[in-house]
C-alpha cells in the first residue's frame, strides 16, 4: 500500500461563465489547503474556451504549486504546455499521447470500476488511474459504481497512484483515504459547498489527516 499521503486534486466545473470570478475562487481555494492538481474539465465549450481557461487558471495553479491537467484532448494540452491529460475510455489511446505529450507529461486514464481497464492503463504506461464513480455526483451522471475494496486491490499491488472519483465531499471521503486512495478526485465538492470553496479545501485536507492517522 502507498505510503504517501492521500491528496486533493480538482476539477473544474464543466462550464465556466465567469472566467473572471472563477480565476479569484480558485486562487483562495488553492491558498486553503494542499492541493495536489488542477483538471480543467470544460464539457461541450469551443477550444477557444479551452485555451481561455487554460491562459487564466494556469498561472494561478502554477504559482500555488499545483499541476494542471486538461481533460479529454491530448492535442490541447501539447498546444497548450499543460502539465498532462485525463483520458477517458473513448479517448485517444494511451500510447499515441505519450508519443504526443512526451515522456514527462503527467497522463491519467479512467478506469470506472473495471480492474483489467486499470492494469491495461498501466501497462500502456499511465501515471495514475481514475477510479468511480464512489457516490453519486451533481456534476456528472456515473456510468459505474466503484467500491473500496479496488483501491485496496490496486494500492496493495500496484506502485502507480490511483485516483477516487465522484462525489466526494469531506464528510464521505475518509473510507477512501484508508482503502489505499492516493488522489481525491472533487469537484462539486468544493466549487457547490455550502461554505464555499475555500473552506471545502481545508476541510477535506482535514478530513484526509484525520482518516490517514486513524488508518
Amino acid at each position: 500500500m502507498s505510503t504517501k499521503p492521500c491528496r486533493l486534486y480538482l476539477l473544474t466545473p464543466p462550464r465556466l461563465d465567469d472566467l473572471g470570478t472563477f480565476a479569484k475562487t480558485l486562487e483562495a481555494a488553492l491558498a486553503a489547503g494542499d492541493v495536489a492538481a488542477l483538471q480543467i474539465r470544460l464539457k461541450d465549450v469551443h477550444d477557444a474556451d479551452i485555451r481561455a481557461a487554460y491562459n487564466a487558471l494556469a498561472p494561478i495553479a502554477h504559482a500555488a504549486d499545483v499541476a494542471i491537467l486538461i481533460n479529454d484532448r491530448a492535442d490541447m494540452a501539447q498546444e497548450l504546455g499543460a502539465d498532462g491529460v485525463h483520458l477517458g475510455q473513448g479517448d485517444m489511446p494511451l500510447r499515441e499521447a505519450r508519443k504526443m505529450l512526451g515522456p514527462q507529461a503527467m497522463i491519467g486514464a479512467t478506469a470506472h470500476d473495471s480492474r483489467h481497464l486499470a492494469m491495461l492503463a498501466g501497462e500502456r504506461g499511465a501515471n495514475y488511474v481514475a477510479f468511480g464513480a464512489f457516490f453519486e455526483s451533481a456534476t456528472k451522471t456515473p456510468k459505474t459504481q466503484a467500491t473500496t475494496d479496488l483501491l485496496s486491490w490496486w494500492s496493495e499491488l500496484f506502485e502507480i497512484p490511483c485516483v477516487a472519483i465522484g462525489g466526494i465531499t469531506a464528510d464521505n471521503c475518509p473510507p477512501l483515504v484508508q482503502a489505499g486512495a492516493d488522489f481525491l478526485a472533487v469537484c462539486g465538492g468544493v466549487w457547490n459547498a455550502p461554505g464555499g470553496p475555500a473552506e471545502a479545501v481545508r476541510a477535506l485536507n482535514a478530513a484526509i489527516a484525520r482518516a490517514s492517522l486513524a488508518d
